[in-house]
């Protein structure tokens, strides 16, 4: 094949970096690589909807498979790449095949970060993992996860909506405690304590068996199975072996080129010089839905900049939730709201100034909580506690 915009990577990232070359008018060859035997998929229903049942696997896909044959995509499910030949431009992979390219962009996405001693322990990171998981959770099952993050907390959500025992342990004295604090880690605590997981902070794990966890206090706690669920890292080898500058992430500059200028990084490996937060990785969809077309059009021979903020969400029994900007434990919590009923907003203040900001239960502040960000002005603390205060007038 003459040479061709390279895509390395089947996730979300992958997906739309191929549909931005088609919108942005490319009409020359693309090469979309995915290791997985499976079409380009999202990540959020697989801990969601899709590991409840309640959506068809179908719903995960990105695109379908006509789209790509519609698209003119040269889709190679199963397929790895292995080594990256900057001199030459190519690609080689585990087919013995190789593959030219004008330009190459890396969505190579994070791998689940494992638990050392925990043989047959069950991880979630791609759609096969979240059916496993789905096997295991229902009526008169336990299920043990360690770990309080973002996984932990929407597994155990739907493993209590499906009937099962759910255990969390997780260090912290409270869950998600270093992304939210203390105040707003509580308010996650008491949600699934009110659902009946026996949540178990401030302890470590000694020892996971098939049939059981052992914590550092030395309790044995019996499970069907166990769910390790302690952040991820993300899948830099590639990049790094290729002589591609790599810290946290593959290093990239506003406008998410590599140290090679004919090299493009997005997604989870992107460690992103921010041109308003300053260098950055983030593991979230956003990154992920948004970053392609940025990097797509400088591919094509733009000048843009990728200068989105930090955002996720989340859907934890009758709680769902949006995140803005980037906090840090030391940040001022102001809560506009009542933490109780869990309909409130949150916000993360720095000297003064609203870093982050979340939304819970709540739907039509989105917008104004990211223009407080976006401005990044001292406000009046009392007023942004008032819910009735206009945001717009703090």
């Amino acid at each position: 094949m003459s040479d061709a915009q390279v895509i390395i990577g089947g996730g979300l990232a992958g997906a739309k970096a191929a549909e931005a070359l088609r919108e942005q008018g490319y009409d020359g060859a693309i090469v979309l690589i995915a290791s997985e035997q499976h079409l380009p998929y999202e990540r959020p229903p697989l801990s969601k909807g899709y590991l409840a049942g309640s959506d068809e696997r179908a719903s995960a896909f990105t695109f379908d498979a006509e789209w790509y044959l519609s698209h003119d995509v040269d889709l190679r499910v199963g397929v790895r790449a292995e080594r990256i030949d900057r001199d030459a431009h190519q690609v080689h992979l585990d087919d013995g095949s190789s593959v030219s390219y004008t330009k190459l962009l890396l969505a190579t996405g994070s791998a689940s970060r494992h638990l050392d001693g925990a043989e047959g322990a069950l991880y979630l990171r791609t759609i096969d993992e979240s059916e496993q998981i789905r096997d295991a959770i229902g009526e008169g099952r336990h299920l043990v996860i360690v770990g309080g993050g973002w996984i932990g907390l929407e597994v155990a959500a739907t493993a209590r909506q499906a009937g099962t025992d759910v255990t969390v342990i997780e260090p912290q004295s409270r869950p998600l405690e270093k992304i939210l604090g203390s105040r707003i880690g509580d308010v996650f605590a008491d949600l699934h304590r009110e659902h009946g997981v026996d949540l178990r902070l401030g302890v470590g794990v000694d020892a996971v068996a098939p049939r059981s966890v052992t914590t550092d206090d030395g309790d044995q706690i019996p499970a069907d199975s166990v769910l390790v669920g302690i952040g991820a890292v993300p899948n830099v080898e590639l990049a790094r072996d290729a002589g591609l500058e790599v810290s946290n992430g593959v290093d990239v500059d506003a406008g998410l080129r590599t140290s090679d200028p004919d090299v493009y990084a997005v997604g989870d490996i992107a460690n992103h010089d921010h041109p308003k937060l300053g260098r950055l990785r983030v593991e979230h969809w956003a990154n992920a839905q948004n970053q392609p077309a940025v990097a797509v059009a400088n591919m094509l021979g733009g000048s843009q900049v990728y200068d989105r903020l930090p955002y996720f969400f989340s859907d934890q029994y009758d709680l769902g939730m949006e995140y803005r900007g980037l906090a840090s434990e030391e940040n001022e919590v102001v809560v506009r709201g009542d933490t109780a009923t869990r309909d409130f907003l949150a916000f993360w203040l720095d000297d003064g100034a609203v870093v982050a900001g979340m939304n819970v239960n709540i739907w039509d502040q989105g917008d104004a909580v990211a223009d407080l960000i976006a401005s990044g002005r001292r406000v009046d603390v009392d007023k942004l506690a008032d819910p009735n205060v206009p945001l717009e007038s703090v």
